[in-house]
């Protein structure tokens, strides 16, 4: 990252939009300093607010990792990689090309490769729209006093620990190795390009980050489901806590959510099209009362090929309907019970089985309508929680806090059947039932990487796969970590090596 950071036209009109004509005069128009910042802030209360908001929008923007690609719009984008680097989603047919660097390793095996920079530019284009926010409320030392001040800080500290948390994952071969340098890290907008930090020290600012953000988005009353509350925020602490190891402490973060009472686990007329719904909860997220974090998107926004729907919809015009087929890996669909409503989420298209169109499609459901996408963006459940805190408890050996969480999912995914084949099950088979579920539940949603580094797995591709089916993949290994990007390297002078 660069001494002088330029800034996004969409954070330069962010930032200076709502100031006197002067103040924009004598501001420069392609970088933009802490002092001004905190300059720009006193002239105008309302800019917290507006630089908050811009954080969130660059979460679903096209282009949003720079890379002037239809592979990259936000963090949906990122879901898409990382389930098909979990061996989960398979690219069934290579229509157009989209995502074969993913599944043919081009990516992480060559530095050069736009993937690598698309990942790295979106994390840290969020991180320093965070930091923008946090240098004009006075600094990370800053204590809040008003509502406002707490709310506006403590989602700015979330967000700056939620992009460290994903580089922390994409960018690090073995998330438990904790002495390894592996970032820089940047917690103003003043700071020159610095070295690697240890892995130690980047979980160290994100639990420091999300662990104030709690405190400070206490009693905070959100506008709409795309802002960060104290549960996101507690979500995330749940996913960096597993990312190093520490159990324990994911379960009792994740069950935290789950006894909030502030979110209800999806139905099943809500997780999967059942012939007489035509708007379940994936497309709305003021619906799906699972979804803790997410956006409402509307026609303002812009958004049509180069977006998750076009990607995964088949009910929606773009790639996923016209050729370029994502579908679940044949060996997990084999292990789905004929008496799980999920199964259902999965049906044959244009001779191709398991598309995911019963669980991902637009209201319409007509094939290629969606021509301007209106369906929603789901970022984290709390189907997710329920999971995280069933595998810490498991693994920290409360088997039966761990099968209380898991069975009250299960009830709600058999259609006739019950959960009571979970009740004798010992610690290894339980855990071996959480990942299952985990990633029949998660399916399509990025999160089955998070639990392949975390837990150490090994994966082995389907039948179905056009790349490498059959092979296996430790967590570890070379082909599943994207490589810092060449620019990084190039524009750093202190960043001397890969990972």
């Amino acid at each position: 990252m660069k001494n002088t950071i330029k800034i996004t036209i969409l954070f330069l009109l962010i930032t200076i939009g709502g100031c006197e004509k002067e103040f924009l005069i004598t501001f420069p128009t392609e970088q933009i300093s802490g002092e001004q910042i905190t300059a720009a802030s006193q002239l105008n209360p309302n800019l917290q607010s507006a630089n908050v908001a811009g954080i969130y929008a660059t979460m679903y923007d096209s282009n949003a990792g720079g890379v002037n690609n239809h592979e990259d719009f936000g963090q949906k984008s990122t879901d898409i990689k990382l389930d098909l680097l979990s061996g989960d989603m398979a690219l069934a047919r290579k229509g157009y090309s989209r995502w074969a660097a993913i599944t043919e390793f081009q990516t992480t095996e060559d530095f050069t490769h736009f993937h690598n920079y698309a990942n790295w530019r979106f994390y840290y284009k969020i991180i320093f729209a965070a930091n923008i926010v946090i240098d004009g409320l006075g600094g990370n030392d800053f204590v809040p006093e008003t509502d406002d001040a707490k709310s506006f800080f403590g989602q700015a500290l979330a967000a700056r620990a939620y992009g460290y948390l994903y580089l922390s994952q994409l960018y690090v071969n073995d998330p438990s190795n904790l002495s390894k340098e592996v970032l820089p890290i940047y917690t103003d907008t003043k700071t020159p390009n610095v070295a690697k930090s240890t892995l130690s020290d980047v979980y160290t600012l994100i639990e420091s980050d999300l662990t104030k953000a709690i405190d400070y988005l206490d009693g905070f009353s959100r506008g709409d489901k795309s802002q960060i509350n104290q549960w996101v925020a507690r979500g995330l602490l749940a996913y960096a806590y597993g990312a190093k190891g520490d159990f324990a402490n994911m379960a009792l973060n994740a069950a935290a959510v789950v006894n909030s009472g502030a979110f209800s686990l999806m139905t099943p007329s809500q997780i999967v099209f059942q012939g007489d719904n035509n708007a379940g909860g994936f497309n709305d997220v003021n619906a799906a009362t699972g979804a803790m974090w997410g956006v409402d998107i509307t026609a303002d926004q812009g958004l049509g090929l180069v977006s998750f729907w076009g990607q995964m919809d088949i009910y929606s015009y773009s790639y996923q309907w016209a050729g370029n087929y994502k579908t679940m890996d044949d060996g997990l669909f084999a292990m789905i019970d004929d008496d799980d409503y999920r199964k259902d989420q999965f049906v044959d298209y244009n001779g191709f089985p398991y598309f995911p169109s019963n669980k991902f499609y637009h209201e319409g459901r007509t094939i290629g309508g969606q021509r301007q996408v209106t369906a929603d963006l789901i970022y984290m459940r709390v189907a997710e929680m329920y999971l995280l805190a069933a595998e810490g408890f498991a693994d920290s050996g409360d088997l039966v806090n761990a099968k209380i969480h898991l069975k009250t999912l299960v009830d709600l995914r058999l259609k006739t059947g019950t959960s009571a084949y979970i009740d004798g099950m010992n610690k290894a088979d339980l855990l071996d039932e959480i990942k299952l579920q985990s990633r029949i539940e998660l399916w399509g949603e990025g999160k089955s990487y998070f639990r392949v580094k975390r837990r150490k797995e090994t994966i082995t591709r389907g039948t179905n796969w056009l790349d490498f089916p059959g092979t296996s993949y430790a967590f570890d290994n070379e082909k599943m970590t994207f490589e810092i990007p060449e620019e990084e390297i190039r524009d750093n002078p202190l960043l001397a090596d890969q990972n």
